[in-house]
């Protein structure tokens, strides 16, 4: 992961709204994100449930202060036609973003845990380090949310319905479920403040990912979301 700060988001979305979603995110929604000045990237990933359809997004930003900067505020009080169709058809949607405090190994892991913490370790990066040395795991970043950038009030926020907050997020990314468990397990040996009030430990699946070098060169009309 490149950049200082992060926006992570998690939402719900209806079975009969799955279709008209998923175009959004992959043909509409996400370019403009990371065409925005301050974003890098965005990584959509999709929990391995069959009860709910479940997703996270995390958007690497050059810093936190793209949360609350000119560019993205300007996206924000400008929403799409598509957007404002699929804002408000979002449920248990959860939004934060802030600077990622500790980072610890390499490359990207396609089997993910996204937790919601309510308590950022005192030292974020030797639990990183140590989380990162289990077998299977690639990659360990512990972040910090900024409520005040995250809060700040625009016209698609007023779209959907209320937005929790949470104080950090822990993002472990492993080669497999199996290695996953063996993090999480550490963490309740080494940490366990961290995962008393955390978010129940979901798995998540890549889904898609964009980049903003490959974007800027390859923006175009989005497609219609019926084709």
């Amino acid at each position: 992961m490149r950049g200082a700060g992060f926006l992570a988001i998690w939402s719900d979305v209806e079975a009969h709204d799955l279709n008209d979603y998923r175009h959004w995110l992959t043909r509409e929604h996400t370019t403009e994100r990371v065409t925005t000045r301050g974003f890098l990237a965005s990584r959509v990933f999709r929990a391995v449930r069959d009860d709910i359809n479940r997703f996270f997004i995390l958007y690497e930003l050059e810093s936190p202060e793209v949360l609350d900067g000119e560019a993205y505020l300007a996206r924000l009080n400008a929403p799409t036609p598509w957007s404002q169709r699929i804002m408000p058809k979002l449920g248990n949607f959860m939004r934060g973003g802030g600077v990622m405090v500790a980072r610890a190994g390499r490359g990207e892991g396609a089997t993910i845990v996204a937790l919601r913490i309510e308590k950022v370790p005192t030292d974020p990066a030797k639990l990183a380090e140590a989380l990162v040395a289990c077998d299977g795991i690639v990659a360990v970043q512990i972040g910090t949310t900024d409520e005040a950038r995250t809060s700040v009030r625009t016209a698609e926020k007023g779209m959907r319905k209320q937005e929790g907050f949470f104080a950090g997020l822990l993002l472990i990314e492993a080669l497999d479920v199996p290695s996953l468990q063996g993090a999480l397990r550490q963490v309740r040996v080494i940490a366990p403040e961290v995962l008393s009030r955390a978010s129940e430990p979901e798995v998540y699946k890549s889904l898609f990912a964009l980049d903003a070098r490959i974007a800027s060169m390859s923006a175009r009309e989005p497609c219609d979301p019926n084709c």
